[in-house]
């Protein structure tokens, strides 16, 4: 971004502007550059933030650097002491006040935002003003805006997990690992009457599309439905009016729990729901199509399992079975099933099953989501 040496070269002869009406009017002049910028003195204080710099930081403080950009840090503590020691952001700075020179660095930062810190990463680019003060220049800040998004989106996407522990009567547990910001993976449990009801889906795709299909899926997915099936068949019935194109789909598995019988669904699922019992452990499959515009008028059914007091049900997406460690070799249903024979409740399975896909997995390609209900 261009800077005049000689500010006064911009402003109106001296004859004209009073000195403070003259510094309102360079404020005025920065505060319509669209470049996200920030004049910083020797102490780490921020002496003025554009508008550009405040928006893409929303709620900065006025004061100090780590104030002014939302770090998660100590705020009282920065440019001194531990707080300043490795810090990227104040290191730039130093740097040029130092060389009396530009310096350009990529900025990795801790913020906060929205109660919850988040890793930023831009380009910035800082110019001795003299006097005392240098010219901080974020060059992509639209690249910061995204980052902040994206942010903002997943800490929307946790709060549309389940809340609670109990649905009709049955404790649960599950877990949640998305492989990028947003996930592709909802985990679904809620009470109808004196029955508890799961659903785990997973969208085709990753990231911000398939965050949207999850969000699609947690608003259109009829909790009226008096059976798994029913409510398949009407969210497959939506899904069509979105009019998507066929590399978009939904998988899902669905259960009610009743009294004494689980009764379930599947549309396209190719993981088996899990039901451990006194005599093992059952895999559940049925072969149905996934809710996608692949067929006209897909079909849905019901079947239902009988259960005891003390049997554990599970559901999974493939983001656990097809979990792979150094060798390539995946997890595998048999790595669940393995898992679920030495748990003693849905919640011992939960963290069971956490533990060993740590231990397991190389890389995690794909989100991870299972529910755990003790019947």
């Amino acid at each position: 971004m261009w800077f005049p040496e000689n500010l006064n070269s911009i402003c109106p002869p001296n004859n004209t502007l009073k000195p403070k009406m003259k510094d309102t009017y360079l404020r005025r002049i920065a505060d319509n550059i669209k470049t996200a910028v920030i004049a910083v003195n020797g102490n780490a204080k921020v002496t003025f933030a554009n508008r550009a710099f405040k928006t893409l930081f929303c709620g900065a403080e006025r004061g100090k650097l780590g104030a002014v950009t939302a770090c998660a840090g100590d705020i009282k503590s920065c440019g001194t002491g531990n707080c300043a020691r490795g810090c990227p952001l104040l290191g730039a700075f130093e740097d040029a006040f130092l060389s009396n020179t530009e310096v350009s660095r990529r900025i990795f930062q801790r913020v906060s935002s929205g109660g919850t810190a988040h890793e930023v990463s831009y380009s910035l680019t800082v110019t001795p003003l003299g006097g005392g003060l240098c010219m901080g220049e974020v060059d992509d800040a639209f690249e910061l805006e995204i980052s902040r998004e994206l942010q903002t989106a997943k800490s929307i996407q946790q709060r549309l997990l389940p809340a609670g522990k109990w649905a009709g009567g049955k404790k649960y547990s599950y877990m949640y690992i998305p492989c990028r910001e947003i996930g592709g993976d909802l985990p679904e449990v809620y009470t109808r009457g004196d029955s508890a009801y799961g659903v785990i889906a997973d969208v085709s795709g990753k990231g911000i599309s398939a965050g949207m299909l999850t969000a699609f899926v947690k608003a259109a997915y009829d909790k009226t439905a008096e059976s798994p099936a029913q409510a398949l068949f009407k969210l497959s019935a939506k899904f069509r009016e979105l009019n998507l194109d066929e590399r978009n789909y939904i998988t899902l598995a669905a259960v009610r729990i009743d009294k004494d019988a689980v009764t379930y669904s599947m549309a396209g699922h190719n993981v088996p729901i899990l039901l451990k019992t006194k005599s093992g452990i059952t895999r559940i499959m049925l072969n149905s199509p996934p809710v996608s515009n692949w067929f006209e008028n897909p079909a849905y059914f019901d079947d239902t399992i009988p259960y005891e007091k003390g049997d554990i049900l599970v559901l999974l997406t493939d983001g656990v079975t097809e979990c792979r460690n150094g060798r390539g070799e995946m997890f595998g249903a048999d790595g669940a099933i393995k898992t679920l024979s030495t748990s003693r409740t849905a919640d011992d399975f939960i963290k069971n099953l956490e533990h060993s896909l740590k231990n397991f997995c190389n890389n995690l390609n794909d989100d991870i989501t299972a529910i755990a209900f003790d019947l």
